[in-house]
């Protein structure tokens, strides 16, 4: 009998361990939010600006063990598709998927153009044309495979963490001449403040997309993710204590480039155009991270039958999901005249206090309909079946939605009802 080849491998392939995962997630989290939103918020938080850092972080410390349970139940690609759908129905969950795809597509725009910001400022080179370019390789990127892909991410995370120790070095002289507990605005200055840089936490959630291309993903994943949160934590906190040292929160607030102003204050003028060159490669590095999560929840939600099939297609050499990442980059070159990043940053904390109230109450939800289900990592901390950091989860995410202006809320729920709109007519079509 002759002896039949070995079947090639259609989905997605696990070829991702520990370190790749910590590393990219770290790079995702690591991103354009620290490097651009920290004049802004320092802004209203004046020298207490660490302290909603500290917020932000307690509040996505609880959403994240809601998602290391959840990951640890479902390895999926889906993620928040997945957990929504099978805790509180698939119509809940597409809604949240249309959410979670349309704030990465939008993100990857507006960063790009910040990336083209940076470039102009060193070579003369349009503002435009530099933002389609960098989208295009980085589609080219993804297309090539994950394990090329996290590569990419880990010598960019590298470079964008060296950058915030160089800020952080820079302020050690300086250390004790500001009061940290200065708030302009008072506490409410700083909670408004926390609202914003949540955006600069945004991606330790995307980091259980990679679970089907994660080895024992199950257990690899959730650690991970708590890993990666918390040296960004860390980080995050000593860079505000040095920058507001060294330049004060008015001087911070007022720069269009706070840490090039930081720098250039504590080295000189080099030292500025070296921090715009290390901005290039956060910026790049978070729509590099931006797209992938767009395009692997793009691919679950259509693998599941809640997009178009023609969508869940993978490349049979690379095992990437090419049509999704070809649809998502062309969506974030149509939508790159947005706005600003900081109209756009909350727009998408929007979309994350959303989806992140939806995940905590999946993980209530589960405890109750399915208490025998397999969950390698459990939250620790519970009343009977009842979890109490989920609930506390979800509180502090609505709390913190609530400090978000009108406008932004008014844009956020328009795009909650499109998605409505979406589900329901896409979900007539399928049941016809």
């Amino acid at each position: 009998m002759a002896k039949m080849p070995p079947r090639k491998y259609k989905g997605l392939v696990p070829r991702l361990g520990f370190w790749e995962v910590t590393i990219s997630g770290i790079g995702i989290i690591l991103g354009a939010g620290i490097y651009a939103l920290i004049g802004a918020a320092a802004g209203t938080a004046g020298n207490a600006l660490w302290l909603s850092f500290v917020i932000s972080a307690l509040v996505a410390f609880f959403t994240a063990l809601s998602y290391m349970e959840l990951s640890s139940m479902m390895p999926n690609v889906g993620a928040e598709y997945e957990y929504a759908n099978r805790a509180v129905g698939k119509r809940v969950a597409m809604v949240i998927g249309w959410l979670i795809i349309f704030s990465g597509i939008l993100g990857a725009a507006t960063v790009s153009l910040g990336f083209a910001g940076y470039l102009a400022n060193l070579l003369p080179v349009p503002v435009i044309a530099a933002a389609i370019l960098l989208i295009a390789i980085l589609c080219g990127i993804l297309l090539v495979g994950v394990k090329e892909s996290a590569l990419v991410a880990v010598l960019f995370t590298l470079v964008e963490v060296g950058g915030l120790i160089l800020i952080i070095v820079a302020g050690l002289p300086y250390l004790g001449r500001v009061d940290f507990m200065e708030m302009p605005f008072g506490i409410t200055g700083v909670l408004s403040a926390a609202a914003l840089v949540f955006f600069a936490y945004q991606g330790f959630e995307e980091m259980v997309k990679f679970s089907e291309e994660t080895r024992k993903p199950e257990r690899t994943v959730p650690l991970a993710l708590i890993t990666a949160l918390v040296v960004s934590t860390v980080l995050y906190i000593f860079v505000c204590l040095s920058a507001v040292s060294v330049v004060g929160w008015e001087a911070l607030a007022a720069s269009p480039a706070p840490f090039a102003t930081v720098a250039s204050a504590a080295w000189g003028g080099d030292a500025s155009v070296l921090m715009s060159v290390i901005a290039l490669f956060a910026t790049a590095n978070t729509v590099l991270m931006m797209m992938f999560a767009s395009s692997r929840i793009s691919y679950g939600m259509a693998r599941a039958g809640s997009l178009p099939a023609f969508m869940a297609r993978v490349h049979p050499d690379r095992h990437t999901p090419w049509i999704s990442i070809l649809l998502v980059g062309g969506g974030a070159l149509l939508f790159m005249f947005a706005g600003d990043i900081a109209f756009v940053a909350n727009i998408s904390n929007f979309t994350l206090f959303v989806t992140f109230m939806v995940v905590n109450l999946s993980v209530i939800v589960l405890r109750y309909r399915e208490p025998r289900s397999e969950r390698p990592f459990s939250i620790p901390g519970r009343i009977g079946r009842f979890p109490i950091f989920p609930v506390l989860g979800l509180v502090s995410c609505l709390f913190l939605l609530v400090q978000l202006e009108p406008v932004i809320l008014g844009i956020g729920a328009l795009l909650t009802g499109i998605g409505i709109v979406v589900v329901m007519v896409f979900g007539k079509s399928r049941e016809r």
